[in-house]
This record gives C-alpha cells, sequence and structure tokens, in this order.
C-alpha cells in the first residue's frame, strides 16, 4: 500500500530553518508531481509548494517565495522542503502530497497524503 511519511518538524526561533522529509513507500513516486501543504488552526489547508516529475520545475506560495526550496530525490523515493527565515506565521501542519496528474494548488487533486508533521515557529 502507497504510504507517505513527513518528518523534521519540530520548534525553532523566528529566523531559524527546519528541513522536511517526506519518504516515500509501498510504490514508486517517480513519476507524481509531489508537493507540500500545511495547514494551521482554523484555517483551511493551502498548498506551499510543489514540484514536477518530468523536469523538477517548482511552484511556490508567494509568502515563501525565497525562503523555502522544494526538492525531491528519485532513487531515494524522498521529497524535501527546506524552509530558511521561518516567520511566525509559517506555524502549521505540514503535509506532504502526490498526484499523478499535476501540480495543483488543490488539495482535492491530490491522491496521496502524509499523516503530517509539526512546525511550530515561536516569535
Amino acid at each position: 500500500q502507497a504510504q507517505l511519511v513527513e518528518s523534521g518538524g519540530g520548534l525553532v526561533q523566528a529566523g531559524g530553518s527546519l528541513r522536511l522529509s517526506c519518504a516515500a513507500s509501498g510504490r514508486t513516486f517517480s513519476s507524481y508531481y509531489m508537493a507540500w501543504f500545511r495547514q494551521a488552526p482554523g484555517k483551511e489547508r493551502e498548498f506551499v509548494g510543489g514540484i514536477s516529475w518530468s523536469d523538477d520545475s517548482t511552484y511556490y506560495l508567494d509568502r515563501v517565495k525565497g525562503r523555502f526550496t522544494i526538492s525531491r530525490d528519485n532513487a531515494k523515493n524522498t521529497v524535501s522542503l527546506q524552509m530558511n527565515s521561518l516567520e511566525y506565521e509559517d506555524t502549521a501542519v505540514y503535509y506532504c502530497a502526490a498526484s499523478m496528474w499535476g501540480v495543483s494548488r488543490r488539495s482535492s487533486d491530490y491522491e496521496y497524503w502524509g499523516q503530517g508533521t509539526q512546525v511550530t515557529v515561536s516569535s
């Protein structure tokens, strides 16, 4: 059974960095579009960034451009999210997601989801 497992979340001070990882198992995700979403308490889940499987094109939420970098290692079946210059507003549960159809900002377009990892940024 296909599974995505996130890791790397934690507590960090504003201005600090964290690197999230998503490990895929149960199938090969090299031909899937991968993305990171986040959900803060009381808010809707929002797209943070995505990466294409075909040419490694990346897409980001405007508020994280220049601070977050998404990358993938198809040989290891992993996707990562490097987060720098973290802000209090980045506090949320971060989810890894996979889609066969394309990088989309809509959560409903993704077939596979991880369980999430908590990122807390203290101000």
